[in-house]
């Protein structure tokens, strides 16, 4: 299992962590393992699209209060990663379920819950009005050997995108980059995005348009995750730690998710394996019991940050 962090570079780009591979493992979330075996599962909304209806949140209470985020985090208090789910009832079988996180945390990365720092990030742009756009081509990593209808030309996902001429990839084989425009209310994330002499190109990846209204996940099969959610939504902001206080719901990566097509919402689609009955569907809630004394735990001010986080907003599996 991995949580996600934020880095800056060029005072504009942040990051996450959402890959199979660790990057640095900090000392801060060593003590994270206490956090993951705490956890609780909540209720599962099994389905391939959909989700509650309007105005409520995930588990079908009330909506997310407005509350303070990063100056340019995109997402509104609508969004399900700005839900409130202190509240929200527990999954029959959470028991099995975190058992079998546990049985996939144990043998990998030292058995430690890992922030990824330096690779298999996602590098953040925000955008003025002023930025050119332009069109980013796509490569058929995949080998589909079609394009992929609503991804090129008028109106497309990849068409008219305002990326900075000096915009770097995340390093590593994910190569993900996400650009928001404020001025467009509108955000793209790409996977396998790179620049060539030839111009910007990318194997998958899509546009949210009204960002700000959105619930925070890609439609029609689009989007750089394996579950359609943002990837950018669940990153913890260099702003977030600055604050002391992270207001909105974590991204989180498993290993071996629940076999194709077992989804829960807010997840859109799957890559997941995983036969067992019992495994974690992608885009379930995991969340931290309410009930527990953070401040009892042994844990250093951003492990305490993402401790109190995952009990008020909790984790969304995105990938």
């Amino acid at each position: 299992m991995e949580e996600l962090v934020a880095q800056r570079r060029g005072g504009q780009q942040r990051g996450d962590a959402r890959a199979r591979r660790p990057g640095w493992v900090l000392a801060a979330v060593g003590a994270l393992v206490a956090v993951v075996l705490g956890v609780l599962l909540l209720r599962q909304d099994d389905g391939r699209d959909g989700g509650p209806p309007a105005g409520e949140g995930p588990q079908g209470g009330p909506a997310a209060q407005a509350a303070p985020v990063a100056p340019d985090y995109p997402f509104g208090p609508t969004s399900v990663w700005r839900a409130d789910i202190t509240d929200a009832p527990v999954a029959a079988d959470s028991a099995e379920k975190v058992a079998g996180l546990l049985a996939q945390i144990e043998p990998n990365y030292g058995g430690v819950a890992a922030f990824n720092v330096d690779r298999f990030t996602a590098s953040w742009y925000t955008v003025g009005p002023e930025q050119p756009p332009v069109d980013v081509a796509w490569h058929d990593c995949q080998r589909r050997g079609w394009v992929p209808p609503g991804l090129l030309g008028p109106g497309g996902q990849f068409t008219g995108v305002p990326i900075p001429a000096d915009a770097e990839p995340s390093p590593g084989s994910d190569g993900q980059l996400t650009i928001y425009s404020p001025s467009q209310d509108r955000l793209w994330e790409f996977w396998q995005a790179r620049r060539t002499a030839d111009g910007w190109s990318a194997c998958w990846g899509g546009r949210i348009d009204g960002a700000s209204r959105s619930p925070g996940y890609f439609s029609g099969g689009f989007g750089a995750s394996a579950s359609g959610l943002a990837m950018s939504a669940g990153t913890v902001w260099v702003d977030d730690a600055r604050r002391g206080e992270i207001n909105h719901a974590l991204g989180l990566a498993i290993i071996y998710p629940a076999k194709w097509p077992l989804t829960s919402w807010p997840a859109q689609r799957t890559d997941g394996g995983n036969p067992d009955p019992h495994a974690i569907p992608e885009g379930t809630r995991l969340r931290l019991d309410p009930t527990l004394d953070v401040d009892r735990l042994q844990l250093t001010p951003v492990a305490r940050m993402v401790a109190r986080a995952a009990q008020r907003y909790g984790f969304i599996v995105t990938d």
